[in-house]
């Protein structure tokens, strides 16, 4: 099962030429994680956060392809799926695409945190980062 949310290019994810500059991507795509955390998980960074921070999933490794250009105006779909669930971490990649046309791809590794140390995922957030669970292609 995969997540969608969708981004317009804003004049603040440009270059001066109205292209998105490329580290931009890194901030969208991190939106896309936070919220998929928050709409599908049922945890919040918020809720992570504001528990003292005592909870978190940091990234520990991330690889992108910026495949086309994005340019201001621009209304984007950015999907998730996870690929693959470990005992602590989670591998998700994430596809913006504009129409059919691909623009970046991104790999990411996160590492779910209990008092700044890696640990096992809650079970119920487990079950449901398993329910997003595809086989790449």
């Amino acid at each position: 099962m995969s997540y969608t949310k969708t981004i317009q290019i804003e004049f603040n994810h440009c270059d001066p030429a109205g292209i998105v500059f490329y580290p931009r991507y890194f901030e969208m795509t991190n939106s896309v994680v936070e919220n998929f955390f928050a709409d599908e998980i049922g945890r919040s960074f918020a809720q992570m956060h504001n528990d003292g921070m005592k909870n978190g999933v940091p990234t520990v490794h991330i690889e992108a392809d910026f495949v086309a250009p994005s340019r201001l105006g621009d209304k984007v779909d950015f999907t998730l799926v996870v690929r693959k669930l470990g005992g602590s971490s989670v591998t998700v990649e994430i596809t913006g695409r504009m129409g059919d046309e691909v623009r970046m791809r991104a790999r990411i590794t996160l590492v779910w945190i209990d008092n700044m140390k890696a640990a096992r995922w809650p079970e119920a957030m487990r079950a449901r980062l398993a329910a997003h669970l595809e086989e790449a292609a």
